[in-house]
């Protein structure tokens, strides 16, 4: 077991202290786990309001609207489930010691990019290398 580690209210990850030292290490903890906790909320309410919505509405046009209503919840409610398995191998990384470093190049992930995308496992550079290949193969 680790030991707490104290992290101010205002902590912002800097460049000028060691890349992924504890406390850059927790405050990713923290930011990724009150993510996901934030998307399961989404969720729990998304099928809350399904089970309340699931009503027979006489009207087509008005059917029709409430059903292209939940594809679109559900479709995003999707998404989200992806994101949060995502969190979950981010902060697996970050148990392992792998987190913040690019699964390309081995390189450390900008802090900038960290804070924006803390699921990022490519630097920018990685990442757009990667898109550009894969451009390629599907204009193939």
């Amino acid at each position: 077991m680790k030991a707490e580690v104290f992290l101010p209210d205002d902590y912002k990850p800097a460049e000028d202290e060691p890349f992924m030292n504890d406390r850059q290490m927790e405050y990713f903890r923290r930011k990724l786990l009150t993510w996901k906790a934030e998307l399961l909320e989404d969720s729990r309410d998304t099928i809350e309001g399904m089970k309340d919505s699931t009503r027979n509405i006489p009207d087509i046009a008005d059917r029709a609207s409430e059903e292209t209503d939940r594809a679109l919840e559900l479709r995003t409610r999707d998404r989200q489930r992806k994101l949060v398995s995502k969190i979950d191998a981010a902060l697996r990384r970050l148990d392992d010691g792998e987190y913040g470093y690019c699964e390309m190049t081995g390189e450390p992930i900008s802090l900038k990019r960290l804070d924006a995308r803390p699921i990022a496992t490519m630097t920018l550079e990685a990442q757009e290398r990667h898109e550009r290949r894969e451009k390629v193969h599907r204009d193939d």
